[in-house]
């Protein structure tokens, strides 16, 4: 009998279990295909399966005391091809024909457009690296809408609770500040104390911590899986990562931000006085060089600790055509990571337009890592040209025009005869679930 209602979700997965063996009866019984045949997404391409290219590097010796790497997650296939096949390298992946890029200490690095999602080029795109303050765009992403900028607020003593030495804006305990100072304060000096004071406001009565898993979701919202935040600014902490693929989806959600478009272009801004503390105000300068060196500069973001080395976010336009650049684990010889940034937007401005390697995902794609109860493994991956490519079980069989072959019309009518009895075994599993987790909390409680 099959049931009177099933939920979207539901149908979904039963959906792609009926498709999968659909596709596992194709491929035992249908044709084989051709040589030279378009792969399919989620199997590595000839160019995937081919030795990674070396990424351009010049000849520097790393600064001694440099510390050592902190482990990366073990690299999952399905996330490294993300954005489209060819992402699938910790090397280079550049457009057929297109000029060298530049040489770059940066251990990894990405060019795409703002504005098409197209990726340009890149250098490990989807290798683990450590943020250090680029990460605050991600604070920005998750907060930046829910905070009033003309409200003012009382700077706390957990606020200022940050790491000696590391970069702040001089804000004062018990300091009266707008939130759109301490937004200015964030982007123009990276300060770690202004991060710790919109975290704690913009998570509501769960504060940092309430931001710090707001800012998680908001990241596999934005498709970037590869992301992790510890802390809201970006200073080190154990298992946070990120990579340049992901720093490019999170900075084109920032860039489309009004708002942060005005902070990123500010130049200098006056932090005010505080005469009820008996301490006079100050100016401050925007550490990212790009926007006072770079025709059409944009803003963006830097970023630095002794573990991650220099990160950083820039992007520009040119015309109609607004770009993004990204990298990290980048050191400052021969060139500072803002000119590691302009270098890079000077190449993806010197490619043709139609240019592609890869496609920035959309927000709220299929999360890739959701591969229960029949689930697709992956969202839709682009090819290289950029235009998406049907997911595996949507892919046309192959069949020289003569339709399904017998066998697999046998499968297709299994498939469809067992459709109800999956819709019953779904409901049945996820009652049981949430008969367990009851159980669970009622037990805890």
């Amino acid at each position: 009998m099959t049931p009177r209602y099933t939920t979207p979700s539901t149908r979904r997965r039963v959906l792609a279990a009926a498709a999968a063996l659909t596709l596992g009866a194709g491929v035992l019984a249908g044709p084989v295909p051709a040589s030279g045949a378009t792969p399919v997404p989620g199997q590595l391409g000839a160019a995937a399966a081919k030795a990674d290219v070396p990424c351009p590097k010049p000849d520097v010796k790393p600064p001694a005391g440099r510390p050592a790497r902190p482990t990366p997650p073990k690299d999952d296939p399905v996330l490294r091809a993300v954005g489209g096949d060819s992402m699938a390298t910790s090397g280079l992946v550049i457009p057929q024909g297109a000029k060298q890029p530049p040489e770059l200490t940066a251990t990894s690095w990405l060019v795409a457009d703002l504005d098409t999602g197209e990726v340009l080029g890149g250098c490990g795109p989807h290798v683990y690296g450590t943020p250090a303050s680029v990460q605050k765009l991600l604070l920005v992403a998750t907060v930046m809408d829910k905070l009033d900028p003309k409200k003012t607020i009382t700077v706390t003593e957990d606020d200022l609770d940050i790491e000696p030495g590391s970069s702040a804006v001089g804000l004062l305990k018990g300091g009266k500040y707008t939130i759109a100072t301490l937004w200015l304060g964030l982007l123009l000096q990276s300060g770690n104390e202004a991060a710790n004071a919109l975290a704690r406001l913009g998570g509501g009565d769960e504060g940092v911590k309430g931001t710090l898993a707001a800012m998680n979701a908001e990241a596999k919202r934005l498709g970037a899986y590869q992301t992790h935040a510890v802390t809201p600014s970006g200073l080190d902490g154990p298992g946070q990562f990120t990579s340049a693929y992901d720093l490019a989806l999170i900075a084109r959600d920032c860039f489309a931000n009004a708002d942060f478009r005005k902070y990123a272009l500010t130049k200098n801004t006056q932090i005010p006085a505080q005469k009820q503390l008996k301490k006079g105000g100050f100016q401050i300068q925007n550490e990212n060089k790009l926007i006072f060196n770079y025709d059409g500069a944009l803003g963006g973001k830097t970023g630095f600790t002794q573990l991650a080395r220099h990160s950083y976010v820039g992007a520009a336009q040119r015309g109609k055509r607004r770009l993004v650049a990204t990298l990290l684990g980048a050191e400052n010889n021969p060139l500072r990571g803002y000119q590691q940034g302009s270098a890079l937007l000077d190449w993806g401005f010197s490619l043709p337009a139609d240019a592609s390697v890869g496609k920035l995902v959309d927000p709220d794609a299929q999360d890739p890592t959701a591969t229960s109860a029949g689930e697709s493994a992956a969202p839709a991956a682009p090819s290289s040209a950029g235009s998406p490519v049907a997911p595996a079980a949507a892919q046309p069989a192959s069949s020289s025009g003569k339709g399904l072959s017998i066998a697999m019309a046998a499968a297709v009518a299994v498939v469809l005869a067992a459709t109800p009895l999956l819709l019953l075994l779904t409901q049945r599993r996820r009652r049981l679930r949430r008969r367990a987790a009851r159980r669970q909390a009622d037990a805890f409680y």
